[in-house]
């Protein structure tokens, strides 16, 4: 790895305790480039711009794709990356579907662990705030044709996060619109993805909603996700969620809370969920939490849905009732290092001495 330390960094300046989201960035960022059929030389260097054209090929042709992750502090100041392999997994699965070449475990492991342990002191400390982190593939090539580009870049940057919501949000049940279709792109995190779903979630917003609930394409009868994030839904003790196919992402949290919940003894079933039944549980009481899971979010509690014009209120549980809520907890818990990790999820990520090239 050839390694650039920032002449100028910005460590100084940051606030832990004042920032927003997604739109401060560390000191350093990863970055490979991919030239005659093979990946070059991973480097670190100073974040900052890059020199590319509006005819590069990921621009015009959407050849892109991304994860999201993040990095926990302890309270000894410990760093902790949470299961960076199912990232791995399918950052490689989303390029394969997008006709991009693959990364190397070295390039994406190695890549994290050295942006991570370089701008640990990026990394808020304290349970609700980690440091998000974006790698991402995208083609680069500067030619007008639509075809597969013959030049890529990997990418990791980082930014440092807090709690994304902080209050239960109302949600659109779609009738119409639809996050992905069969055999299209939804089980790949491709960067048009969510640019399609923008103008569907305005038009939700205008109605007083802060998020949608997407249905199938085919008949808008079955739930799929929710906004960014996969969807939980809890009648009466048991828990239901969609199963994960070519048309619903395989969520590293929803994946976690099916676990942390089948290990509290909950029942999880992964099933087609149906708007009719979570409709009717509304109406004779037994829906008692829905609820959407991502890393950004972690996990979103919903007050409302909304259907055909029709605002239904859900029940607000406290956190000893609350599946959601519990659920979170437990997994908060694994991430910070405040509790055991049975599952062996926490990756450790140790003090190197980087060395500039």
């Amino acid at each position: 790895m050839i390694i650039q330390k920032s002449a100028t960094p910005r460590i100084a300046t940051f606030d832990p305790q004042n920032f927003s989201f997604g739109d401060t960035f560390t000191d350093h960022m990863i970055i490979c480039e991919y030239e005659n059929g093979k990946w070059g030389d991973v480097k670190l260097i100073p974040y900052g711009p890059l020199p590319f054209t509006p005819a590069m090929m990921g621009l015009n042709y959407g050849q892109a794709c991304f994860e999201g992750m993040k990095a926990y502090k302890d309270d000894e100041g410990e760093v902790f990356l949470f299961r960076p392999e199912k990232n791995f997994e399918r950052i490689n699965k989303s390029a394969s579907r997008l006709a991009m070449p693959e990364v190397t475990e070295e390039m994406f492991l190695g890549g994290l662990k050295a942006l991570v342990d370089m701008d640990r002191e990026w990394i808020p400390q304290g349970v609700g705030t980690s440091l998000y982190i974006r790698p991402l593939i995208f083609a680069t090539e500067e030619v007008l044709k639509a075809r597969i580009s013959n030049k890529y870049m990997f990418a990791i940057v980082a930014t440092p996060a807090k709690s994304y919501y902080t209050e239960p949000v109302s949600v659109l049940i779609s009738d119409f619109y639809s996050r992905a279709a069969s055999g299209g792109v939804g089980s790949a995190k491709a960067a048009g993805n969510y640019a399609a779903s923008f103008y569907p979630t305005q038009l939700a917003n205008q109605q007083g909603y802060e998020q949608v609930i997407w249905t199938d394409d085919s008949t808008h009868e079955y739930f799929e996700e929710s906004g960014t994030m996969n969807v939980f839904v809890r009648i009466n003790d048991t828990i239901y969620t969609p199963p994960t196919s070519e048309k619903i992402l395989d969520g590293v949290t929803r994946d976690s809370f099916i676990h942390l919940a089948k290990r509290r003894g909950i029942e999880v079933r992964i099933e087609p969920v149906s708007v009719k039944k979570v409709i009717e549980a509304q109406k004779d009481g037994s829906l008692k939490e829905v609820w959407g899971v991502g890393t950004a979010v972690v996990t979103s509690v919903f007050r409302a849905l909304g259907y055909k014009g029709e605002k239904l209120e859900l029940p607000t549980l406290p956190l000893e009732e609350s599946f959601a809520l519990s659920l979170q907890q437990d997994l908060v818990n694994i991430q910070n290092n405040k509790s055991e990790d049975p599952f062996g999820w926490r990756m450790k990520v140790g003090k190197e001495v980087l060395q500039d090239a």
